[in-house]
């Protein structure tokens, strides 16, 4: 029973982690398209980000096993060409989980970026800096505690997924039975005491990222060129 526990809480750390890493990749560059571009159609592609904060998770959950399904053309052609197949796997409960947290990693990023006022990118620029230089080196240093609080919520929201994991991953030990769903389970057989460890391990994660994200937007860095 305890190599169990450790199991979930090991897949659940994971697939935080992973999807956490995956969508700041996606988010910085996307965050800095959506501040910075002129695109009459951009308010559509912001509003289509921010559907899974208001959407709820089955829904988006039963479109992605549905395109998962080797009778989809994209579950198939993955199916058919490389073999792979993603409804039921911990590959395909990291994709979903990626999409229903990116918002939380995009909108701070958006936010941060926003509140930087122009000079500070055409003062780069003048000085001969290149728009990727000015990225790295200007743009996100000054917007620390955006990036902090962006990886923060996205971890946070990605342990406490229950709808879009369940759906698209079932709940498969060692291979998508993370916490969340492992708290239900537990209830439902009315093993409270397990049911309690988890809640309170993610009870207490929660607060410490929460925690983390509130002193650290106390701080106001000075705005600098390097």
């Amino acid at each position: 029973m305890e190599h169990i526990f450790i199991q979930t809480l090991v897949l659940t750390a994971e697939l935080a982690v992973c999807t956490t890493c995956i969508a700041i990749g996606i988010g910085l560059p996307l965050a800095y398209w959506l501040t910075y571009s002129k695109f009459k159609l951009k308010p559509l592609f912001e509003a289509l980000i921010s559907m899974p904060m208001v959407l709820p998770p089955s829904v988006l959950g039963y479109y992605m096993l549905v395109a998962y399904s080797p009778n989809h053309w994209f579950g198939g052609w993955l199916f058919n060409e490389f073999g792979i197949r993603l409804a039921f796997s911990f590959e395909g409960i990291l994709i979903a989980s990626v999409l229903f947290s990116l918002p939380f990693m995009v909108q701070p990023l958006q936010n941060g970026l926003r509140s930087l006022p122009d000079s500070i990118r055409e003062a780069s620029y003048t000085l001969g800096k290149s728009k990727t230089t000015t990225f790295f080196r200007v743009l996100l240093p000054n917007i620390k505690p955006s990036i902090i609080t962006a990886v923060a919520l996205t971890f946070a929201h990605t342990i406490g997924e229950f709808g879009v994991v369940l759906m698209v991953g079932g709940n498969l030990p060692g291979q998508t039975r993370v916490a969340s769903i492992a708290i239900y389970d537990e209830v439902q057989a009315l093993n409270f005491d397990t049911a309690n460890q988890y809640a309170i391990i993610l009870f207490m994660l929660s607060l410490i990222l929460l925690t983390t994200i509130y002193s650290v937007n106390k701080k106001h860095d000075t705005w600098k060129i390097i």
